[in-house]
């Protein structure tokens, strides 16, 4: 589902936010990216993503070269891969409903089908009786779900994550973990940029550790050994 192959980035002044970075992560398979601030990870999502090109290497995304695509083909790129922020990005003249319907509506479904997919990703993350609810109105925990909700309302094939626990307690911060461990369980690839250790060695996933644009450590996951 990705995978990275010698990729690096460099911006304006030299500076490389990543260097000779090569990972592989598959189908089902969820992974935490770590390090310190500035140690390329929010930079690894937004090339994933696509929002940015790689300065070299090459990046396979959904059996997509992102590097061969051209400015056309990244809507549709972007759109096959569901994004969860820290600080939910959510439109506050919308309802929780409108918001989670919004790339639906970009994607020009039909109202519908859009309607049946709204509920139904409000249902898997437990608010669908607040579906008519200002997102002003929720707790932080609750309007993170709202914007898992959006990420996954076109169902994806991979789900990137920045920072998505960063202003919740730790018992909220599971009640999340746990929403995406049951997308993985159907098959979805998930990414997710966190500085929590306490957290990431809970949960026991795999986890690659950047320092400074290199990979340090790639640790394998226990949840998958017996």
């Amino acid at each position: 589902m990705i995978t990275l192959d010698r990729v690096s980035k460099r911006y304006s002044g030299g500076q490389d936010a990543l260097a000779n970075l090569s990972v592989s992560l598959g189908r089902g398979e969820f992974a935490f990216v770590t390090g310190h601030s500035g140690a390329g990870k929010s930079t690894l999502l937004r090339l994933v993503l696509g929002l940015e090109k790689a300065s070299g290497g090459r990046l396979v995304v959904n059996g997509r070269e992102l590097g061969a695509l051209s400015a056309r083909d990244l809507p549709a790129h972007r759109r096959e891969i569901g994004t969860v922020f820290q600080d939910h990005q959510l439109l506050n003249d919308r309802s929780v409903f409108d918001n989670v319907a919004l790339p639906l509506e970009i994607s020009g479904l039909d109202p519908r089908e859009s309607q049946r997919r709204v509920r139904a990703a409000l249902d898997k993350v437990g608010l669908l009786a607040k579906e008519k609810a200002n997102p002003m109105a929720l707790s932080g925990g609750e309007q993170q779900r709202v914007g898992i909700a959006r990420a996954v309302v076109n169902t994806p094939r991979i789900i990137l994550a920045d920072e998505p626990t960063g202003n919740l307690d730790p018992e909220l911060s599971a009640e999340i973990m746990a929403l995406f461990a049951q997308f993985r369980s159907v098959g979805v690839c998930l990414l997710v940029a966190s500085h929590d250790r306490t957290l990431i060695d809970e949960l026991g996933y795999r986890t690659l550790t950047l320092e400074q644009g290199r990979l340090v450590d790639d640790s394998s996951s226990r949840r998958d050994k017996p």
